[in-house]
């Protein structure tokens, strides 16, 4: 090995350890960066062939920085529902750009916002796609099919109501109706128009497709021993509906119930508008169908997804022979308690996000929908990743393809909300690599020194 052999091994060292320095600089200075992975300084050989004499040419170093991608850094606990962190091997898919999505990166940073129009980004302005779920909860047959996610994109929410449990009493001992009780004559006696006074009547109100509330009374009157008539009316705007009774338009359902002489439920015998009972008889229980018939020139009325302007809810009195419902005792009559399904119209309060990567929209009124899925991407060699800036990553030969997953599935991880992955930089390892890179930079440079100092000595014998 010549002088100028040692010279240059010695440069080529301070090069490595120039770049060893630069890779621990790096790591220190990301030791708290979310989802930041530490790098490593490879240093190896480079030697020339020996020669024909058997003498050795000069070698030499090199360093390169390695990546530990598939490290897992440990969960930190924070207070943002849209903070996400994945325990397993995943990445979050990423678009650089809100115009962009086809071009994609893959982080684990989770640190998620919402921007100005509700998309979410992280701290390096990445925005999170996942898939759109359809009505019934779906994600796409397609799993490329991926969209930016929106916190944003429900502002509202209502439910119709479709079912109505109503627990009540009518008084035995109540005088039976001296009228003739009857839809089809003409003008009709009913106590919808008022001909005939109720017995017992409350209102209970519903909830339309559009989050509105809908009045429905509930009326009974006794016809005969363990006999009673009811009626369904729509106590709201009478424009709003067209009854199944041209005569009476606020009646929208009418009926027989009929008890046994222990006061319990014997049956429930619906009727047509004109009063007469529907053939076959739908109703095996204390329940039965009702059918709000909003009018089709009413601009107001609530339309369903349908496209139709009707509404129908389930009115169930309890199990027939039972005490559970609707009864007939000796005692006042009373309603003593009523479930409505459904909801008001309620404005968006905020998202949640499961281990299964499902972003659920919340809302004021107590509801909530399912709107996106977050997909995690897997690789069979992530350290081979291409690094980006904003501790991100793409493609490259060395990684292969992504495979995109459902979370919570194999071995691409869950997804923890109001959690991040802290940085996988051990700070105590990293200023010991500091101190061992200073010393062999020195040495290095010695080196070079010694092999000048030696050159001169060459020099001066040649004088």
């Amino acid at each position: 090995m010549s002088l100028y052999g040692a010279m240059m091994t010695g440069v080529a060292g301070l090069s490595a350890y120039s770049n060893s320095l630069s890779v621990a600089s790096a790591n220190i200075a990301n030791v708290n960066t979310i989802g930041y992975k530490n790098a490593t300084a490879d240093f190896s050989t480079l030697l020339a062939s020996a020669s024909a004499n058997a003498d050795t040419s000069s070698g030499s170093v090199m360093a390169s920085a390695g990546q530990n991608v598939s490290q897992q850094g440990l969960l930190q606990t924070t207070s943002s529902t849209t903070d996400l962190a994945i325990s397993g091997n995943g990445f979050f898919v990423v678009a650089p750009s809100q115009l962009d999505t086809s071009t994609r990166a893959y982080t684990r940073s989770g640190s998620f916002t919402a921007d100005a129009n509700g998309y979410l980004k992280n701290s390096a302005n990445m925005y999170l796609l996942g898939w759109r779920l359809d009505n019934n909860g779906n994600v796409p047959s397609d799993r490329n099919n991926m969209t930016l996610i929106n916190a944003n994109s429900l502002t509202g929410k209502a439910e119709a109501t479709t079912k109505v449990t109503a627990q009540l009493n009518l008084q035995r001992s109540t005088a039976t109706e001296t009228g003739t009780y009857s839809l089809s004559a003409t003008p009709p006696t009913c106590m919808a128009n008022g001909s005939i006074t109720a017995d017992f009547q409350r209102t209970i109100n519903v909830y339309d497709s559009q989050g509105g509330q809908q009045p429905l009374q509930v009326s009974f009157v006794k016809t005969g021993a363990n006999t009673w008539k009811y009626e369904v009316t729509y106590q709201g705007d009478a424009t709003t509906i067209t009854g199944p009774n041209a005569n009476v338009p606020s009646l929208i359902a009418n009926g027989t119930a009929t008890f046994n002489p222990d006061g319990t439920l014997a049956g429930i015998a619906p009727a047509d508008g004109t009063g007469t009972a529907i053939s076959p008889n739908p109703s095996v229980d204390g329940a039965f169908d009702i059918t709000i018939p909003f009018n089709n020139s009413t601009v107001t009325a609530p339309k369903k997804d349908s496209g139709l302007l009707q509404q129908t809810v389930n009115m169930n009195f309890g199990p027939l022979n039972s005490s559970v419902g609707l009864t007939q005792f000796d005692s006042a009559s009373n309603l003593s308690s009523s479930t409505v399904n459904g909801a008001l119209f309620g404005s968006l309060t905020g998202v949640t996000v499961d281990k299964d990567g499902i972003v659920t929209a919340q809302f004021s009124n107590g509801l909530s929908q399912k709107v996106y899925k977050v997909p995690l991407a897997t690789f069979a060699n992530p350290d081979g990743l291409s690094a980006i800036s904003g501790n991100a990553y793409t493609t490259s030969n060395k990684s292969g393809s992504p495979t995109i997953s459902e979370a919570n599935l194999g071995a691409a991880g869950t997804i923890s909300a109001k959690n991040l992955e802290g940085s996988t930089v051990d700070l105590a390892t990293e200023f010991t690599n500091l101190i061992t890179t200073q010393r062999a930079y020195s040495a290095a440079s010695k080196i070079v020194t010694t092999a000048s100092t030696m050159l001169d000595e060459l020099l001066q014998m040649a004088r």
